[in-house]
């Protein structure tokens, strides 16, 4: 009769033995078997595992371990992994979270009885409920939402809004939003986001989004961004010459006419301390007279939410600039 103990060293013994099995295995298909050489490659796209000596075929038709499609990016990748939904920062929970369809059926894609739909419904509002186990889950929630909202009416793209909903993140973590409307502290992560990405949206348009007023996002932006230390790079005002030519439905002539008269009256400083959008509207303006594609000061000002007295000014700063009559 074997005792117990006896059977577990044998085992254990077994199992060395089968370990140092395979270690000689691998150790032999290491070397080359025509000119025991080890310098052995694998080749990615065939498979195969190739002598760098003789250039035999050792190994073919392995296993590819990779993934049977392309990522150029690593947010492409992320799209395409296949471990799940990619984690977002634009949900509070960042997405780890499952949700109960709204549909009303079963695995078969067959209508459920109404007994099954009101135990479902019922899943759904518990469910709901407990996504937010505290306010400061609930204030995100609710924040985020609103950024999303404001971010689609906006048109600009998810990068926008994944670096606003950190920078609320941020903020809340610094207790920055007591005292302070959710709506204003999104509106202002939203505009503070737009900035740092490069993507032109002024003020204004992101106030007619927005449902607090223009100077309270103004003034919390600014608060935000000097207690979280935002690096904000002033505002190029020919980031918003190909929208509001687009919009204005002039010629490429007119657009990179309006660029060099920026360029031109940007490197005699006639730029600092001027609105970046009533900047581009003048440069529009002046271009189109230049190109004969006259367009009134009226049409340019609705596009660019600017003034037209604030138009005629800067251009008239502008064709002295470029010595222009």
């Amino acid at each position: 009769m074997v005792r117990p103990t006896q059977q577990r060293e044998r085992d254990q013994m077994s199992v060395t033995e089968a370990d140092e099995h395979e270690n000689e295995n691998e150790s032999e298909a290491q070397t080359c078997p025509e000119c025991d050489s080890g310098a052995l490659v694998a080749s990615n796209d065939s498979n195969e595992i190739i002598c760098e000596e003789c250039g035999l075929v050792i190994e073919e038709q392995n296993i590819d371990h990779g993934p049977e499609w392309r990522a150029f990016n690593h947010a492409e990748r992320q799209n395409k992994s296949r471990v799940g939904a990619p984690t977002t920062q634009t949900m509070h929970d960042k997405g780890l979270t499952t949700q109960i369809d709204w549909k009303n059926k079963d695995a078969h894609g067959r209508s459920i009885s109404s007994k099954k739909r009101n135990q479902l419904n019922r899943l759904r509002k518990w469910q709901e409920r407990i996504r937010t186990k505290d306010a400061g889950e609930r204030n995100l929630q609710f924040a985020l939402s609103e950024i999303d909202r404001m971010a689609s009416a906006l048109g600009v793209p998810r990068s926008v809004r994944e670096v606003a909903s950190v920078i609320y993140r941020q903020a809340l973590s610094e207790d920055l939003i007591r005292g302070r409307s959710i709506e204003g502290v999104a509106t202002s992560c939203l505009y503070a986001g737009c900035r740092q990405e490069g993507i032109p949206r002024s003020l204004e348009e992101v106030t007619e989004v927005s449902r607090v007023g223009k100077k309270e996002i103004g003034r919390t932006y600014r608060y935000i961004a000097k207690e979280l230390s935002l690096e904000m790079k002033p505002a190029d005002p020919k980031e918003y010459v190909p929208r509001f030519c687009s919009d204005l439905e002039v010629s490429e002539e007119v657009k990179m006419k309006a660029i060099e008269i920026i360029d031109e009256s940007a490197e005699q400083g006639l730029l600092s301390g001027k609105s970046p959008t009533g900047f581009a509207a003048a440069a529009i303006y002046a271009a189109s007279l230049l190109c004969n594609e006259k367009k009134t000061q009226k049409e340019v000002a609705e596009v660019a939410q600017v003034t037209e007295v604030t138009i005629r000014n800067r251009y008239q700063e502008q064709i002295e600039a470029m010595g222009l009559n």
